[in-house]
């Protein structure tokens, strides 16, 4: 029967009633349902309609219908939501019921009703179905009414028949998708049957797409390593589907994500590489029962750098930001971190600027700062080119007169975060960066109250700037992607991994060193825009595929950008007790020397000339060297003001 638009506005009503509306009908239908499953159960045994009915017989139903109700509401079978039913709530009603059997089996025997020995048994059958059945049945209407009937799903193969794959087919139920096939490479699980889903061979995966049109790939592969993961992603590539992921088992278990949600491969999967297990010793030496202080805590290394520090208990971390709304969601976000772990850790979030020499001095002197880390920083290439004096104001004179603060202050160890930007530099961003360098090592020769350590290292994963959420933003409104040249190259690392070896590397540095993180093997970019289009489960357009779904273009390099990035000026290089920490010698000058430079640099930065900022870039020890054109707005419009001036 085909259901009328009247009753399925009634029916839409009454679903979206409220709870406490549709517990009470719960409520009433449950005690209609014992006590005609009783009746049947009765009439079925003495094999007619007409059964004696006195007070004991009563008294018998009032306690099975209390009691039953009352083990219903304990075991929770009112708070379940009948459109998202699974198998435990049917285990539940199962449970229920043989509790209610055994309640009128012995409620019977107290009261001496007329109820005969085999009728609970046959009342469990009875029950079973006129409490079980309509739950069923309100479920499917739903899932009807919500057009969710099993042949309008999508049909999705899951990767990974093991824990988690078993719990993201019982999670997927109540959506949109239907699992059609499982997939593992663990040969023992090959061709058992879960729920009616056979577990197939990975070779058998086109087969499988076809059979089943399935346009997604969900990976289920709890902690399997990421280089075995790296191999899993590339050899589902050609075959034109979307990979998606389920959460990692250590997110499911904090409690950070539940089975269900399902995500775009992370890109640490496609890198594949496995990060070393951090030694415990390095991470706590310069942080634990310490107060520590992160400039520019709010940024994407720094906020980090932050969440890993209160992990190691410091007494109290201070968390220095310019921008106050990124200072404001840290503090929450680092207070839910300590309330769940538990620990006792006192955060003080502070706003300033870093070339603020009195105020940072003031923050540390008052709250005995012990450790710093020197994240704050204009990285953007692009934008510090287009703000050159105050991209070197930042970067250069906040990290001195950070330095200058700490020294004063007592700080005992102060680490610079640096990049692979400051190697034979290209551009001012790059060239300050090397410049925040050379002061930290003149600094460390002229004092040794303070230690200063400088830990540099490449591209991260989702930072500001991170070419890969650019891409998967490109690829959702269907194109173009762009890349800047062919051939570009970067090193890539996840900011957790980063932070993780930045603590560890602070707590290594001896006084001046320069610490550079293993980055591991270079990753073209178009090669990385490739792979996140076939993981997608779309094509590239090109000459060769005119009607394929995503281009690639290609839009030069910026102004300063360099084809590959290095990590290393010199050849001078040693290993420490780390296996991903090297330590570079690098060459330095004298305190006198590099004061020098400053003064220069400020001279020229304070008249805003920015050709002769950049001249002394290119004179000090930096390596800079650029032909490009200057790119500052401010001082590109005075210069061509003045020129107008001059012809006039």
């Amino acid at each position: 029967m085909i259901p009328t638009p009247r009753l399925i506005g009634m029916l839409k009503t009454l679903f979206e009633s409220s709870r406490t509306t549709k517990r009470l009908i719960s409520l009433a239908y449950d005690s209609l349902a014992i006590t005609l499953s009783l009746y049947v159960a009765i009439c079925l045994r003495l094999g007619s309609f007409n059964i004696p009915v006195t007070e004991r017989e009563i008294g018998t139903l009032a306690i099975t219908i209390a009691f039953t109700l009352g083990a219903f509401i304990k075991m929770g079978m009112y708070r379940a939501i009948l459109r998202y039913m699974t198998p435990q709530a049917l285990n539940t009603v199962f449970l229920g019921t043989c509790f209610s059997a055994l309640i009128l089996a012995v409620g019977s025997f107290f009261t001496h009703s007329f109820i005969p020995r085999s009728v609970p048994f046959i009342y469990l059958t009875v029950a079973l179905i006129l409490l079980g059945g309509p739950r069923l049945l309100v479920h499917h209407i739903v899932m009807v009414l919500n057009g969710q009937k099993f042949g309008s799903k999508e049909p999705v193969i899951v990767y990974g028949a093991g824990y988690t794959g078993h719990q993201l087919r019982l999670a997927l139920k109540a959506t949109n998708y239907k699992v059609v096939a499982f997939v593992d490479d663990d040969a023992a699980r090959q061709g058992s049957v879960f729920a009616n889903i056979r577990v197939q061979a990975p070779r058998e995966l086109p087969g499988i797409i076809r059979k089943h049109t399935a346009t997604r790939v969900l990976l289920a592969l709890g902690n399997t390593p990421h280089s075995r993961r790296a191999e899993i992603i590339k050899s589902l590539e050609p075959l034109g589907v979307t990979v998606q992921t389920a959460p990692a088992i250590p997110d499911l278990i904090s409690g950070r994500a539940r089975i269900e949600h399902i995500r775009d491969v992370d890109i640490e999967d496609l890198l594949g590489r496995d990060p070393v297990k951090a030694n415990d010793d390095l991470l706590s030496a310069c942080i634990t029962g310490k107060v520590v202080m992160v400039t520019g805590a709010g940024g994407s290394i720094g906020s980090e750098l932050c969440r890993q520090i209160v992990r190691q208990q410091p007494r109290r971390i201070v968390l220095f930001e310019l921008n106050e709304f990124s200072l404001y969601r840290l503090e929450a976000e680092l207070q839910q971190i300590i309330a769940k772990a538990q620990i006792n850790v006192e955060i003080t979030p502070l706003l300033g600027s870093v070339q603020k020499e009195h105020r940072v001095e003031t923050i540390m002197k008052t709250f005995s700062v012990q450790t710093v880390y020197h994240a704050a920083a204009y990285k953007h290439v692009p934008l510090v080119e287009h703000n050159i004096v105050e991209g070197v104001r930042n970067n250069v004179y906040g990290t001195w007169y950070t330095a200058e603060a700490a020294i004063r202050a007592g700080v005992e160890s102060f680490v610079l975060v640096s990049t692979d930007k400051a190697v034979r530099p290209t551009n001012i961003m790059g060239a300050s960066k090397r410049m925040a360098e050379l002061v930290l090592q003149g600094l460390s020769v002229r004092q040794s109250k303070t230690r200063f350590t400088m830990v540099r290292f490449g591209n991260v994963l989702g930072s500001s700037g991170s070419v890969v959420p650019l891409f998967r933003q490109q690829i959702k409104v269907g194109g173009p992607v762009t890349v800047t040249h062919p051939e570009i190259i970067r090193y890539f690392m996840t900011i957790p991994e980063a932070a993780e070896l930045v603590i560890q590397a602070g707590s290594m540095g001896t006084g001046g060193d320069v610490l550079v993180l293993d980055m591991g093997e270079p990753v073209r970019i178009v090669d990385l825009a490739k792979r996140m289009i076939h993981l997608s489960g779309l094509s590239i357009k090109n000459e060769a595929q005119p009607e394929g779904d995503i281009e690639i273009t290609y839009t030069g390099l910026r102004p300063g950008e360099k084809l590959y990035e290095e990590l290393l000026i010199g050849d001078n290089v040693s290993g420490t007790m780390h296996d991903r920490i090297m330590r570079a010698e690098e060459y330095c000058m004298s305190w006198k020397e590099t004061k020098a430079v400053l003064d220069e640099l400020d001279k020229a930065c304070h008249g805003y000339s920015c050709d002769k900022v950049r001249e002394l870039l290119m004179l000090a020890p930096t390596g800079y060297s650029s032909n490009e054109d200057l790119g500052d707005a401010v001082w590109l419009h005075k210069t061509s003001t003045a020129r107008l001036r001059v012809i006039k």
